[in-house]
Formats: C-alpha cells, structure tokens, sequence
C-alpha cells in the first residue's frame, strides 16, 4: 500500500503500483469489482468500479472541479475539461459549433491519405514500429491540419503533450510535477504565439472558427482559447494514439479475430468499440462531490474525491457477460463502453477517435495479410493514459537469401 501498512487486510484496495498492473492492471480491476467495488479508500479517496455504479456518477451532474486551475493547462477557470455548468456550457457551446458530426464526416478523405501514406512506408520497411509510424502520427496531423496550423515543430509538441498527459495521473513525483508545469508554460507559450498568426492569417479551419465562434453574445477569451486549443491537442491526439495501439495490439494477441476482422471489414465500427471497451484508452475520470451522494448503500460526503474507474467498468460482467475479460469484435453491447466518459461531459471529440481508429486499423489488417507482432512490446506505464511506447510489427514475411 504505498510504503504505508494495509489496513482492513480482508479487503481488496486500489493498488496501481502492484507487480505487473502498468503491463496487465485488467486482473486487479476485477478482483475490485468482484469483492470491494465501492471504496472509500484509506490514501483519503473514494474509488468506483461496478459499471452502474460508474455511469450513475457520469450522470449525476457532480463536479469535475478538482482543482483551482485547468488540469491540462494550469490556466484559471479556462478549459471545459474541469468545468461545470455555466462555464461548461457556454464553453462547450462555443467549440461544438465548430466541431459538428459533419465537419468530422468531410475529414474522412485526408485521413485515409494519411493512413494511406504512412502504411505505404510501412510496406517499404518490412518491419516497423507501429506507434511511431502510424498511431502517433495519424492524430497529430489530423488535429493540425483541422486546426489550420503553419508548419511547427512537431516533435516537440508531441514530448511536450506526453509531459502534460503525466498531470492525470493518481501521483505525480516532485521532479515529475516540475517537467508538467515547465510543459505547461512552454506549450502555452507556443499556443499564444499560433493564435496571434492565426488572426493575422484567418481561413476556413478549427481555429479561426474558435476565435470567431460566438454564442449568445460571448465570444472565447485568450486564455480560454489557448486552453481549449491545448485540450484538443493533448486529448484529441494522445487517447487516439492508445485506442490505435491498443486495438491493434489486442488484435495481434487474438488471432481468430483478427481473421475475423480481416474477412468481415464491415465489422470495423463496432470492432472499434470494442476495442475501446477492452482496453480503455482512458483508464479512470474523477469527480469532486458537491450535493449528498449515495452508492451501494454508502455516502460520499461533500468534498470527496471520487475516482471512477472505466476501465474496471467496461469489463464488469454484469453488463457485457461473462467473457468481458475477451475480445469479441461482434458483441452486441460494445458500444455501450465507458472510455468516453458520460453525462455533460461525455468526450466531444469520439467521433473523431472513432473516425481515425476505423481508418488506420481498417486499412492496416486489410493492407496486410501477414501483419504480426515482431518483438517485445514497450507500455508507457501510465496508469490512466494507458497504452504502448512501442508496438513492433512486421507487415511481410522475410525474403529468403
């Protein structure tokens, strides 16, 4: 327990920091809720990991106000991440307008040429890492180019947004703490520096339509723009990343469903759903309790810190049966995963993860016929943004001589 004495040693505790649970934490998650769903836990949290338990809580409207300031950012009172109503509301009023089922549907052509091109280089190679060739990039360029962005560099935006990704985590080190905060400022920095060359050049994409949206009278402020931009950037391109790795990953470790896959492509939408269901991009989502609130016969007082684990949820049985620890491309109730979260707050950019996970992992498994894993895998060992720094695959089998 955290160099801490167990206490209640009948009882099962949230541990991330056990034995193998970065590489495989889907055993512990069901021993949770299996035997202690509904923890007020002894490190001074409550933890959730029944799926009713965690759709009630998306649902019920209590506050996603961790903190003073933006997780991501660290700007006051500026992204709609950790915001509730009215704030949420007229923030999330203001991107949606921007960010319509439609405008997502007429990016469908430049990710198929992104993923086109970036699988053609993977047939050059032969063998390659797939993170690094097709999930990393995919998403960064697609939020780039919707935003309408000059050329930057790209490499440095992506360490830093990794950096930033740390701050959602259950515990960050002191030295971990300084590398977020000093991410914080410099990718600021680099946002006010696009938005500023951005009104000085405006065109039809994402970002001038957010420094123009309005909704009723209001308009975004600077420091809301800049952290909504950041949002996008941070959760639009590193959850996408791990939804491609991951699905892919599991797929390599599966292969009846692969085959599957590969001999029914009109599988690929709900394919992609479970592949969410199954190894949640987005491990866990927090509240803070602002009104009385039970669950399973407890009360959470005002103020509690309550962690809901989507992850544990999206493979509880009670919901999706008894080989929910399987993957199964056809399951009729994949869709009805947690990884995008619920309520006010359910992810307002799914159908654009959506988009790019049937894309690239569509294109990928029919593209080669003899996709294989070839070598060890590398995990980021996060314990929410779980996913792969390095998933090795080879696309062709070697050529004798």
């Amino acid at each position: 327990m955290w160099g801490g004495a167990v206490t209640e040693p009948e009882r099962v505790w949230f541990n991330p920091y056990l034995p193998g649970f970065t590489r495989d934490p889907y055993p512990h998650y069901k021993e949770l809720t299996e035997s202690h769903p509904v923890q007020d836990h002894p490190l001074g949290f409550w933890f959730l990991s029944r799926y009713d338990d965690v759709l009630a809580l998306l649902r019920a409207g209590q506050s996603v106000e961790a903190a003073a300031q933006d997780t991501i950012t660290g700007v006051v009172n500026a992204s709609m991440l950790d915001r509730d109503p009215p704030d949420h509301t007229r923030l999330r009023a203001l991107v949606t307008k921007v960010f319509t089922r439609r405008a997502i549907a007429a990016l469908e052509p430049m990710i198929v040429e992104l993923v086109d091109t970036a699988l053609d280089r993977m047939a050059e190679q032969g063998s390659s890492d797939l993170v690094q060739q097709l999930a990393f990039p995919l998403p960064f360029a697609v939020i780039s180019r919707m935003l309408g962005l000059p050329p930057v560099d790209g490499a440095r935006v992506r360490e830093l947004s990794g950096t930033l990704v740390r701050a959602l985590e259950v515990v960050v080190d002191e030295q971990a703490a300084q590398a977020i905060a000093d991410a914080r400022v410099e990718l600021g920095e680099l946002t006010r520096d696009l938005l500023a060359w951005k009104r000085a050049n405006p065109a039809d994409d994402l970002l001038t339509a957010l420094i123009t949206a309005e909704h009723e009278g209001q308009v975004l402020n600077e420091d809301e723009l800049v952290s909504q931009v950041v949002l996008l950037y941070v959760a639009g391109h590193e959850t996408t990343v791990n939804l491609i790795a991951n699905g892919t990953h599991a797929l390599l470790r599966d292969p009846g469903q692969l085959e599957l896959l590969r001999g029914r492509p009109d599988l690929i939408g709900n394919a992609v759903e479970e592949f969410l269901r199954y190894d949640s991009p987005v491990q866990q989502t927090r509240r803070v309790i602002v009104t009385p609130y039970s669950v399973d016969g407890a009360e959470i007082p005002i103020g509690s810190f309550v962690i809901a684990c989507l992850a544990a949820a999206n493979r509880d049985e009670r919901m999706f049966g008894a080989d929910a620890g399987e993957l199964r491309l056809e399951r009729k109730q994949a869709r009805n995963h947690l990884s995008f979260g619920g309520g006010p707050h359910h992810c307002l950019g799914a159908a654009l993860a959506r988009l790019e996970g049937q894309i690239a992992i569509g294109r990928l498994v029919r593209r080669f016929p003899r996709l294989s894993l070839d070598g060890e895998v590398e995990h980021n060992n996060r314990i929410n943004l779980r996913g792969l720094n390095a998933l090795p695959v080879k696309v062709r089998a070697t050529v004798p001589g």
